[in-house]
């Protein structure tokens, strides 16, 4: 389905390597942490040194959007073929806090290649997934003969993805014309591991909410007291245990409702995984898995909603005892929702849940942060195929397996502003150490990146017409 040729692809690449993974160290070493205000300049500079290095990739247009925080990068390159599919590629150039001291073997600001590895904050999550589309692009180009792209391709690559993109979906919206797109690509994801390539198909979205409960006007005396006033801890206690069955499932009332349940034939690909629950849960630093009934542990990661409790405290927290009911206590809950959920109708359905369980004499006040939307592509996608189709080639031929993730992320925003589809296109790798000390990217898979890229415009192109 597409006209690009393997050969030429590949060809392309390999003679264009050592500048591509130059050019991506220079960027690296720029320190885009958006959660610091210290470096509030250099994610300024972050964004500038991109949008300079899609201009020089032949992007025509290149522009710094800003925000009430950090930066955003926009570049636009039309298609030769003005009915030609767009394609809108999603992405972020901030990244993690590191330090030398968190545990890191070498400065994570200044990139170390070692063993096909490329080792620096970043290398992953998210510059070298945003930057291998450069490449991508002009192989793209290199190998069809082609002076633009065969879908107009547009980049929106965001600065406060590590800070929770507070501003980002008012910048969709206020930009959703520009951003118009009959797809979105998100390259901001991974595969399941170096051996077996694999394509995202969903996000689960979040809820999350604080339960501050007071009682007594201050401590009192367990022994005056006790059993004769509501204890805010107690309270909490019981709110906390009282959100799951003896099958862990969730008890809040339309919890559930609306849920795109699992189909037969989305089981049997999550089953067809290597997926070794011993090592799994070495990686999770747990002794046990635990979850809802009926399903298997990726089915309750990937494609189960969950409720949480993050954090609960009240009362005395230090050394020895002391006898008291304390004047109050706190609840953090999360809610991790998947297709079919609706975020605002959760938000009521636990805030009448908790009204339900608070006695006489507690006052509570539940707050709400800012929700994140589900996302989830049918299996049968035309543009989902082609990313397939585009990755199996870079792979050479190795069939391409389904995975979701169970986080979260701003790819629902743009699913629901633009309304267009959201897909996945990462090469990243569990080992990589995203937002861990030591992060790194394996270079043959960037390249595999890089590839798949150069092989997917052409492909939606037919796929979309």
């Amino acid at each position: 389905m597409s006209d690009t040729s393997d050969s030429a692809v590949r060809l392309y690449i390999d003679q264009h390597r050592d500048t591509f993974l130059s050019d991506l160290a220079e960027w690296l070493r720029i320190p885009s942490v958006s959660a610091q205000p210290e470096h509030a300049g250099d994610v300024r500079r972050s964004a500038e040194w991109l949008a300079a290095a899609l201009a020089e990739t032949g992007f025509p247009v290149t522009e710094v959007w800003p925000t009430p925080g950090a930066p955003a990068v926009y570049a636009e390159w039309p298609a030769e073929d003005s009915s030609a599919p767009t394609v809108l590629v999603y992405g972020h150039h901030d990244v993690q806090p590191a330090a030398r001291e968190d545990g890191w073997d070498s400065d994570p600001f200044e990139p170390l290649f070692r063993d096909g590895r490329l080792y620096a904050r970043g290398a992953a999550d998210d510059k070298g997934q945003v930057f291998f589309h450069t490449l991508g692009v002009r192989a793209h180009l290199a190998a069809t003969g082609r002076t633009a792209p065969a879908v107009t391709l547009k980049l929106l690559i965001e600065g406060e993805e590590e800070s929770g993109s507070p501003h980002f979906r008012a910048l969709v919206e206020e930009h959703a014309d520009r951003l118009a797109a009959d797809v979105v690509i998100v390259s901001d994801t991974g595969m399941w591991s170096e051996t077996t390539p694999t394509v995202c198909t969903g996000m689960r979205g979040l809820a999350e909410c604080e339960i501050r409960l007071d009682g007594p006007d201050q401590d009192i005396h367990s022994g005056s007291f006790g059993g004769a006033v509501p204890n805010p801890a107690t309270v909490a206690a019981r709110i906390a245990g009282a959100l799951h069955d003896a099958d862990e499932r969730v008890t809040i009332p339309g919890f559930y409702d609306g849920i795109t349940p699992l189909s037969p034939a989305e089981r049997e690909l999550f089953a067809e995984l290597p997926f070794d629950e011993k090592s799994w849960l070495s990686t999770a630093h747990s002794h046990a898995t635990l979850g809802e009934s009926g399903y298997t542990t990726l089915e309750r990661i990937w494609a189960r909603p969950t409720a949480e409790v993050n954090g609960i405290g009240g009362g005395y927290q230090g050394p020895g005892g002391k006898t008291i009911i304390p004047s109050s206590a706190t609840l953090k809950l999360t809610f991790r929702l998947v297709a079919g959920q609706d975020a605002s109708a959760v938000e009521v359905a636990v805030s009448r849940w908790v009204a339900d369980r608070v006695p006489a004499g507690i006052r509570y006040d539940i707050a709400f942060t800012g929700s994140t939307r589900p996302c989830l592509t049918p299996l049968d996608h035309p543009a989902l195929r082609s990313v397939v189709r585009s990755m199996s080639r870079a792979f050479d031929g190795q069939k391409i397996r389904f995975t979701r993730e169970g986080g979260s992320g701003p790819a629902a925003d743009l699913q629901d502003v633009l309304g267009a589809p959201v897909l996945f296109l990462g090469i990243s790798v569990p080992s990589d150490g995203w937002h861990a000390p030591n992060e790194k990217v394996e270079v043959d898979l960037l390249l595999k990146g890089v590839e798949t890229a150069a092989h997917l415009w052409d492909d939606l192109a037919t796929a979309l017409s």
